[in-house]
């Protein structure tokens, strides 16, 4: 079978097998969460805009726009495809600070935070991060392999 290349877009999750790629772009302030499982090869990919949904009237269909609503989500989506929560392992990437004194809100970091606390409610690892920072960031997750490549602006590559 040939390997999918899977976009996610701002404020949307997808869940695949091996040996699909799932792929979000523009991860400024944004959040990019991967979840793995190495013994299904089953892994997610979210694009997290804001942390908590809780703060906020009129909510989205997204159901990736936050991070308190999306990720249980997309763990629940998983766990249809066989996954066993032990086995998940989470990696994350964003939530960086993309204007000099303009964030006051700390958007990026607030992100990173509640993402942070609803994987460890859930008891989900975070193995290895890439957030922070002032560079936007590409994220594709390889389903075979488990592995994290992550493009930053400027063509420099890193695989976690």
């Amino acid at each position: 079978m040939a390997a999918l290349e899977i976009p996610i877009g701002i404020a949307e999750y997808k869940v695949t097998r091996e040996p699909n790629r799932l792929i979000t772009l523009g991860l400024g302030s944004c959040v990019g969460v991967s979840i793995y499982d190495p013994f299904t090869r089953v892994g997610g990919l979210i694009h997290i805009m804001l942390p908590d949904s809780t703060l906020f009237e009129n909510q989205t269909s997204k159901t990736g726009k936050f991070a308190d609503t999306g990720i249980p989500f997309m763990i629940r989506d998983m766990l249809s495809y066989g996954v066993k929560i032990n086995n998940l392992e989470a990696k994350m990437v964003g939530g960086a600070q993309m204007f000099d004194g303009v964030d006051h809100f700390k958007i990026g970091q607030r992100n990173i935070e509640k993402s942070d606390q609803i994987l460890s409610r859930i008891g989900i690892k975070v193995i290895v991060r890439e957030t922070g920072g002032n560079k936007g960031r590409t994220m594709i997750l390889d389903t075979v392999t488990g592995q994290v490549t992550i493009r930053l602006l400027g063509n420099q590559i890193k695989i976690i």
